[in-house]
């Protein structure tokens, strides 16, 4: 065998830094990735509606205030 062909101590501190390095960088690519788009804006969730500025980014409907239009039962829409 060649005698310097070992990695001496701090080689080998070099390498793991570097791995766990790029596996957080990765897991945190990931989980921004992965997060709901919707939910920076909270801080406007207790505002009035239609106070949200326009193209704030969220991706949800404002709110009105007005009902939803009742679905028919069941029952209804099979007879």
């Amino acid at each position: 065998m060649y005698p310097h062909a070992s990695l001496s101590a701090w080689q080998l501190a070099v390498v793991a830094v570097v791995a766990v390095t790029a596996l957080a960088a990765w897991l945190a690519a990931v989980y921004l990735a992965a997060r709901d788009p919707g939910r920076h804006d909270q801080a406007a969730a207790g505002s009035a509606p239609g106070a949200a500025a326009a193209g704030s980014g969220s991706r949800s409907p404002v709110p009105t205030g007005e009902r939803e239009p009742e679905r028919p039962s069941a029952d209804k829409a099979a007879a």
